[in-house]
């Protein structure tokens, strides 16, 4: 049992969000712009760890508002491992939200009033595309 556990975990955590290679770039590039990465915190981490205490409910208030709705599967399979998805429900909220606040950077910047912001500061040239 306690290798199907430690399986179980290693899959669920392996389950966090990642950026993509275009997003690691724009990030990279908005740091040497001198952009604070994430400039924006639209989900908190110690809060999105906090809330999966309970079965599932740090993955729901990630997915609630955003555009990561794989996040309600994650919470659903954390409600139905709880108490024992607290081992690993916990760290992979706190990543996922901090991946959710750097995506988040990226769209504003690329997207957003902050690609104008950019524009300004650095010509047309410069900002991201």
């Amino acid at each position: 049992t306690r290798l199907a556990l430690l399986s179980l975990m290693a899959i669920t955590l392996s389950g966090c969000i990642s950026l993509s290679s275009t997003e690691k770039y724009k990030l990279a590039e908005l740091k040497s712009k001198g952009v604070q990465v994430p400039e924006e915190h639209i989900k908190s981490p110690p809060l999105a760890g906090a809330l999966n205490l309970l079965p599932g409910f740090g993955n729901f208030y990630l997915a609630a508002g955003s555009n990561e709705s794989e996040q309600w599967l994650v919470g659903f399979m954390n409600l139905l491992f709880w108490p024992i998805s607290i081992l690993w429900g916990i760290p992979e909220a706190i990543i996922d939200a901090g991946t959710i606040n750097k995506r988040d950077t990226i769209y504003f910047y690329m997207f957003g009033p902050g690609k104008e912001i950019l524009e300004d500061r650095f010509g047309e040239e410069s900002s991201p595309p």
